[in-house]
């Protein structure tokens, strides 16, 4: 019992080394992007904020709903915002280690810490912007009051976990060469009309919606829909795919950064 108590305290003491450390990454990360100046660190939240507006400002004349509940308007910057999300997680992790080399002189800092933080950075930036514009689409009468709530949280979720465990590849990728580290940018942009998240799957007639369906982001979006939106469907979305698909991402993530760690501590 004894032995028991002194692991438990022995890992909690090691968390909360942890949880210090990500804490420091994440003001140092804001302070480095963002200072002191102008309006600091709201910039996290309004940069995004300001992309999904000028989306949201091309919808603003368009009345016809695609079904009931289900408003261009409220469709598109739903969509957006989710997948900034995507984009700034994964863009920001291309270079990070070399933005960030001389923190690796620190023992308690490693390159699992800064992705880490960085994605933790943009998700907490995308979901400010998405609650704030979601609340706006409600005031406006251009989005209802989630129906579903847990459903969307759920999408929002696994759009950071997906996209955290995709970062953590990348890390890795550009780290070792920097040409193909320059493709992750096209990358994200070459997601934008396959992730779904400015049109409904039921649009898309087969085989190729099927075809579509492989890919994790059209059923994050599908989820989210269903989430925010009363006539939305949930036919066209896989809890089960999207675990597996993070699990696996995750793992190979998790290994990729275990031989960057190697790499960094031989050299």
């Amino acid at each position: 019992m004894t032995a028991v108590r002194s692991e438990f305290g022995t890992l909690r003491r090691g968390f909360s080394v942890q949880a210090r450390v990500i804490g420091a990454l994440l003001l140092r990360e804001m302070h480095t992007r963002f200072g002191r100046e102008n309006i600091g660190y709201i910039w996290l939240i309004a940069e995004p904020m300001l992309l999904a507006t000028v989306i949201g400002i091309m919808h603003m004349g368009q009345h016809t709903e695609y079904s009931t509940d289900i408003t261009p308007l409220g469709l598109t910057v739903v969509g957006y915002t989710i997948f900034i999300m995507f984009r700034g997680i994964v863009n920001r992790s291309e270079g990070a280690m070399e933005a960030n080399a001389t923190l690796m002189y620190h023992r308690m800092v490693t390159p699992d810490d800064v992705v880490l933080a960085r994605a933790l950075l943009e998700g907490g930036g995308t979901l400010g912007t998405v609650l704030i514009m979601l609340s706006a689409l409600i005031a406006i009468g251009q989005a209802p009051f989630p129906t579903r709530p847990l459903m969307l949280a759920l999408a929002i979720f696994f759009q950071f976990w997906s996209s955290w465990g995709q970062a953590m590849i990348v890390t890795t990728i550009s780290n070792d060469n920097r040409t193909i580290g320059r493709l992750v940018h096209v990358y994200t942009y070459f997601m934008i009309p396959l992730s779904g998240a400015f049109i409904q799957i039921e649009w898309i007639p087969d085989p190729y919606r099927s075809y579509l369906l492989w890919l994790p982001m059209p059923h994050i979006f599908e989820m989210a829909r269903y989430g925010v939106f009363k006539s939305a469907t949930d036919k066209y979305f896989s809890i089960t795919y999207l675990t597996g698909f993070c699990l696996v991402t995750m793992l190979i993530g998790l290994v990729s950064m275990r031989i960057l760690r190697r790499k960094m501590h031989v050299s």
